[in-house]
């Protein structure tokens, strides 16, 4: 496995701290007046979620994590398991429950993600930024309501419920950024 030094850290990659994978949230190179100089992270563990912050000597080597990214399909679900195709190989790939589950309301088939794979295993899924969907539920609109008086929320076709302009009804085509499940635009 390479190493890099810590101050060498950016955000984004992923490192192995504690026998453990850990994607760098922050970093801070900090050189104070007197002492040696320290990196200051945030990372947050790739299987559970869990958050540190530790620091580490600037000069100090941390284990930088081989990853690999792809893009694959979502295909179906079947049973526990989602089936993906990666796009360039044809492969198809069951992936569980728990990678899936935090993306799982706004999944639909035939949406491309990107995949980070670490020694052929699946550690974490990314939606397209930006996806289109039909609102399937929605409050009526009140004749003079105003739009910039904030939201109401509608269900679209994955069961995600997400907070849209008032003029919104059933049927209307939406594009949300899936980064904060905020509304975009109609399509």
């Amino acid at each position: 496995m390479p190493t890099i030094n810590a101050n060498d850290m950016k955000n984004g990659i992923t490192i192995i701290y504690e026998d453990q994978l850990w994607d760098v949230i922050e970093h801070q190179f900090v050189k104070p007046g007197k002492g040696t100089p320290f990196v200051r992270s945030k990372l947050k563990n790739v299987k559970t979620g869990q958050v540190l912050e530790p620091t580490f000597d600037s000069k100090e080597r941390v284990e930088q994590a081989i990853i690999e990214k792809a893009e694959w399909e979502y295909l179906f679900r079947e049973g526990e398991n989602f089936v993906f195709m990666d796009t360039t190989t044809f492969d198809q790939t069951h992936v569980p429950m728990k990678i899936v589950a935090p993306l799982l309301d706004m999944l639909k088939e035939n949406t491309k993600c990107s995949v980070k794979l670490y020694d052929g295993e699946v550690i974490g899924l990314t939606l397209p930024d930006f996806m289109e969907f039909t609102v399937v539920e929605a409050d009526a609109h009140i004749k003079g309501q105003q739009a910039a008086g904030g939201g109401k929320p509608a269900k679209v076709e994955t069961g995600a419920v997400i907070t849209v302009p008032p003029f919104v009804e059933p049927g209307t085509r939406i594009r949300v950024d899936t980064r904060d499940r905020r509304y975009v635009e109609r399509c």
